[in-house]
């Protein structure tokens, strides 16, 4: 295993460990008002979704440089979750993808048990124990951040929220209006497209702002991997319930996350994008599925190719190409690069914002042709944190700062994407935002005894894309 895969490992290992456990009713909660930041100096945070990429999120809140945090509730579908991750940060982190380390955060941490909540409303309890001034985390599945995010603003609180927004075009627009509606409240928001926060490739923007590169005719993004996270999953094993559990395997499910499409490749997607100051018009794909079991020869039954590959066409006629696949046995890549009129630049060396960024003076990416090269000071080297830091630097100073709108419009270049793929199809962007069909209709309404959004056939296997066949529909 290298390095890199060991990085991906090693984020995904709280997920995995945490997520087996059943599930109960929820707890009885009490909210308690808590004093105002700017009373004491103190924001404090509420935990929506205590999975890997939920603890991880508070770890970095938690360590800011911008004054003090204190989380003070908790909130998860899973009660085991809430537990394990509040044992992970008061052990401490290390984490390598991040460059994230810290002794035991328990002197910032106070989730007494009647702060902890379960169940598909203990984000209403959570964000109840906030008041003006306080952050909101939300890092569920993202099939529910428009339902979390409206509950915020009716609230008044600041948000961070994973990515990715948005699987379909009726989220998506109701994500861009709630943006406005957040706006208009002075509310910071953060979006966890951490590649905006990488010192390097912020570096990297100005110089192909200035020409450095000339005008950029090409970009290429590659992530290719094996199998991770909750991507393939075999059948259901009848506990918990479907629900729950297309809810712990969110990644292998359109409805939930778009599927591994929008959550693993949307940070290269994104930051491409992001060099060319816009986003594509439309795009064309291909992919499959091929080793289609696990090492015991059990079948997998989640809905994702292990294959894609999208040509997006922005509108002066450049492209952006993405590769993906999470197959083992094949050589990695994952990396993103830019390609211009005067030269060219590595924009990630590697993973989703790798340091250090680079530009040539020919297309070679020889480093006898090297121009510049980015050097990060060690306290900025991680984006993660970088991205915290620049939120409560917004929150504590009232500067403008919410993230939503471009959020999502990087969750809809990644939706067109992944249905030109698995339809067959050309789609363009207007035709994915303005897409009528909406994958998990009532998610506001979801009780623990709801039926899943798309519910498994007899043999245990789920409905599929089919290109050429099925068109109008990714399933």
């Amino acid at each position: 295993m290298n390095k890199e895969t060991q990085q991906e490992s090693s984020r995904r290992n709280f997920l995995k460990n945490t997520g087996r456990a059943a599930m109960v009713s929820s707890l009885a909660g009490i909210s308690i008002p808590q004093v105002h930041a700017a009373e004491n100096n103190t924001i404090q945070l509420a935990l929506i979704g205590c999975g890997a990429r939920g603890i991880g999120a508070a770890a970095n809140a938690l360590i800011v440089k911008r004054g003090p945090v204190k989380l003070v509730a908790m909130a998860d579908v899973f009660p085991n979750r809430i537990e394990n991750g509040l044992k992970y940060l008061n052990r401490g982190i290390k984490a390598s993808w991040d460059r994230t380390t810290s002794a035991g955060l328990g002197d910032r941490i106070d989730v007494p048990p009647e702060r902890r909540f379960v169940g598909f409303d203990a984000y209403r309890n959570a964000m109840d124990c906030l008041k003006s001034g306080d952050i909101a985390i939300f890092a569920t599945p993202p099939a529910f951040r428009w339902v979390h995010f409206g509950y915020a603003i009716k609230k008044g609180l600041n948000v961070f929220m994973e990515k990715p927004l948005a699987s379909d075009g009726p989220t998506a627009r109701r994500m861009l209006k709630q943006a406005e509606e957040s706006k208009a409240k002075n509310l910071k928001v953060g979006v966890g497209l951490m590649s905006r926060h990488s010192r390097s490739i912020q570096e990297l923007h100005d110089r192909i702002a200035h020409g450095e590169i000339g005008d950029i005719f090409l970009l290429r993004a590659y992530r290719l991997i094996g199998p991770l996270s909750t991507a393939f999953s075999t059948r259901w094993p009848g506990k918990p319930s479907e629900l729950l559990w297309q809810i712990q395997r969110f990644h292998s499910f359109i409805w939930a996350s778009g599927g591994c499409f929008n959550d693993f490749y949307i940070h290269v997607i994104d930051n491409s994008c992001w060099m060319k100051n816009a986003w594509p018009e439309k795009a064309s794909g291909v992919g499959g599925r091929h080793y289609r079991s696990d090492a015991d020869g059990k079948p997998y039954v989640d809905q994702n190719f292990d294959t894609y590959s999208v040509e997006y066409t922005f509108a002066d006629g450049a492209k952006l190409m993405l590769e993906g696949r999470c197959m083992a046995g094949c050589y990695y890549n994952h990396s993103s690069c830019a390609q211009g009129t005067k030269g060219a630049a590595v924009i990630s060396k590697s993973g989703d914002c790798g340091a250090p960024s680079s530009t040539y003076k020919t297309h070679t990416f020889k480093r006898s042709d090297m121009i510049w090269q980015s050097k990060t000071a060690p306290d900025q080297l991680s984006p993660y944190n970088n991205e915290w830091n620049d939120l409560v630097d917004a929150v504590r100073n009232d500067k403008p700062y919410n993230e939503v709108k471009k959020g999502v419009e990087a969750s809809v270049v990644c939706n067109m994407g992944r249905k030109a793929a698995h339809t067959g199809r050309i789609i363009t962007f207007d035709e994915m935002l303005n897409c009528k069909q909406e994958y998990a209709p009532g998610v506001d309404k979801f009780t623990m005894d709801s039926a899943p959004p798309v519910k498994a056939h007899d043999d245990g296997t789920y409905p599929v894309p089919q290109p050429g066949i099925i068109t109008k529909r990714e399933y």
